[in-house]
């Protein structure tokens, strides 16, 4: 089948705002002209809106393990969240990769495991599927791997992660401590001495942090601060080079990235909600007040897609405005520059979205169609 289409009678989302216009598509591009074999798609009463570029989604772990100690093949997890993916207009995901010291479901074992799974099965995925490598920053001793891992795959970038400090601090009957008990198959009690026994290895994390943060960066990654808490925090992470702030938890921290020209990427299901689920940064506010560019899936895929649409309808921003935080803004956060708009030379990922159902219609994927719902 051709991947040459042209979109007509829609409502297309171009950089400079939406236009009653065909879109046009072959080789996998935006095209200024139809192609001589193109097939035609009517989107008729709907929006063409860019695909969504989705910068953290730790969706995928509970498609690994759904429950404590139930693991699934990973060829068949990653198949399950490309199809969630794309139902929910992701068409390139990052995937929340955790490198950590704790045993269990985020094991390096597992971690490896599922890069390689990955490298094999990415050429038949519909999305776009990469890796945001969240390494927490007492995995000391896997730094050389993950550094092995970016050189190795150049569309994945770099988190820096710090829960081990918080964790510390966590009574033995906490449920947070309870819960990461079960992800580690410890008991509490056990879980407790594993966090304490890394913890006397923090006078070494600087200097990890460091090595990793100028390697990434030689490699031309981009590397997220994630869960900035003060303007210091951000004022440390830039000295590493560290341009993104991912899930800042205080205005300060945010507004302190915003005052520099850097993304900061808050929760689609944060923003959907109206609210942190934990207490955090409200993103609808910081939305409101200039201090986030981008929303991520986080733990939820359909949250992107949605929150925009609230946003909208709560009269935060308008839905040409909105849709920027989940395309264009992440795309050039990462230096994606082939997509994220709806442009001549541009990637062929894109959505057809009733006007009045709000329902996706179709899916476009390197200009190739893989969802349509007729």
């Amino acid at each position: 089948m051709t991947n040459a289409w042209t979109l007509t009678g829609g409502e297309t989302l171009l950089p400079d705002g939406f236009t009653d216009t065909d879109l046009h598509l072959a080789g996998g591009r935006i095209t200024a002209d139809r192609s001589d074999d193109a097939q035609s798609f009517d989107a008729s009463r709907a929006w063409i809106l860019p695909g969504i570029v989705d910068l953290h989604g730790d969706g995928f772990e509970s498609i690994v393990q759904p429950r404590p100690g139930v693991h699934f093949p990973h060829a068949l997890a990653y198949a399950e969240a490309d199809a969630q993916m794309i139902a929910n207009g992701i068409t390139t995901g990052y995937h929340a990769l955790t490198v950590s010291w704790e045993p269990g479901l985020r094991d390096i074992a597992i971690s490896r495991a599922l890069v390689a799974s990955l490298n094999d099965i990415a050429p038949r995925l519909a999305c776009d599927t990469r890796l945001n490598i969240r390494w927490e920053t007492f995995a000391i001793d896997h730094v050389d791997e993950v550094i092995g891992w970016l050189a190795a795959r150049p569309g994945d970038i770099l988190s820096l992660n710090d829960h081990t400090t918080a964790n510390r601090a966590l009574d033995d009957d906490s449920a947070k401590l309870k819960r990461m008990a079960a992800r580690m198959h410890l008991s509490p009690a056990d879980a407790k001495r594993e966090i304490n026994r890394i913890w006397d290895r923090r006078t070494e994390v600087p200097a990890a942090t460091d090595r990793i943060c100028e390697r990434a960066t030689a490699l031309g990654r981009p590397v997220m601060s994630h869960d900035d808490m003060t303007v210091e925090d951000r004022l440390t992470g830039r000295a590493r080079n560290v341009t993104i702030a991912e899930f800042p938890m205080s205005a300060d921290a945010a507004g302190a990235a915003r005052d520099a020209g850097e993304q900061v990427v808050l929760g689609a299901p944060n923003a959907l909600r109206g609210e942190s689920h934990n207490g955090a940064l409200c993103a609808t506010q910081a939305i409101a007040a200039g201090l986030c560019t981008v929303l991520a899936s986080d733990y939820y895929y359909p949250a992107p897609f949605h929150a925009v649409f609230r946003l909208h309808d709560a009269g935060v921003l308008p839905l040409a405005q909105g849709w920027a935080l989940i395309s264009a803004n992440p795309a050039a956060a990462v230096g994606l520059q082939d997509r994220g708009t709806l442009a001549p030379g541009q990637r062929a990922d894109l959505l057809v979205v009733d006007k009045q159902t709000r329902h996706i219609r179709a899916v476009f994927v390197n200009g190739r169609k893989v969802l349509d719902r007729g």
